[in-house]
């Protein structure tokens, strides 16, 4: 299976799983739409995979089911692994932002922890409104290029070998200004 392939086919199954989650809580399409402040018709397309989420929708979504992204993009997967190859790390990409996320994790829903790798285009800037679960922290470090990191109004820029660590309680900015592509780890623990 081609690399095309696996997004796709990862796309279907979290379509899948977001209209699950929609459908266990109770909610109409409305309902979801007043409680993340995404439009009905973006949810409705989501869940038909019709168009592929951004990192900001996704964020808005986990944050109304309490959730992670590296959880949500799990519970898409089989069953846990103690190990999981290269290839068949679930990767992620938002390609109106220029973001691509790898769940290098094993996936496994009791775990409080979980390592992701992004890359971020040269120029890609993505806001968060909120984290997915309040508290969540979070340690970021960069392998290559240049990030710039905004919490609680403050700008932090880190450069290859920097490593930031930070709780999360409000909105967070991640922008790679360049000239070069950045590539981080992220590990995420659950409060």
């Amino acid at each position: 299976m081609g690399s095309d392939e696996q997004l796709d086919a990862v796309e279907v199954r979290l379509g899948a799983r977001l209209a699950e989650l929609r459908s266990e809580h109770g909610w109409s399409l409305g309902e979801l739409a007043e409680r993340s402040g995404v439009s009905r018709s973006t949810l409705s397309r989501a869940e038909r995979a019709e168009i592929s989420p951004t990192a900001s929708l996704l964020n808005r979504l986990c944050a109304v089911y309490g959730r992670t992204m590296s959880q949500l993009l799990s519970e898409v997967e089989a069953e846990p692994v103690a190990v999981v190859r290269a290839a068949d790390q679930t990767v992620w990409a938002d390609e109106a932002s220029g973001f691509v996320r790898r769940s290098v994790s094993p996936p496994h829903a009791g775990l409080r922890g979980e390592l992701v790798e992004g890359r971020l285009g040269a120029g890609a800037d993505i806001a968060y409104d909120r984290p997915p679960v309040p508290g969540l922290e979070q340690h970021i470090w960069v392998l290559g290029g240049t990030l710039e990191v905004t919490v609680q109004n403050v700008e932090h820029r880190l450069g290859a070998g920097d490593c930031l660590r930070l709780r999360v309680w409000g909105p967070t900015r991640f922008r790679c200004p360049g000239p070069e592509n950045v590539r981080y780890a992220l590990l995420v623990v659950l409060p």
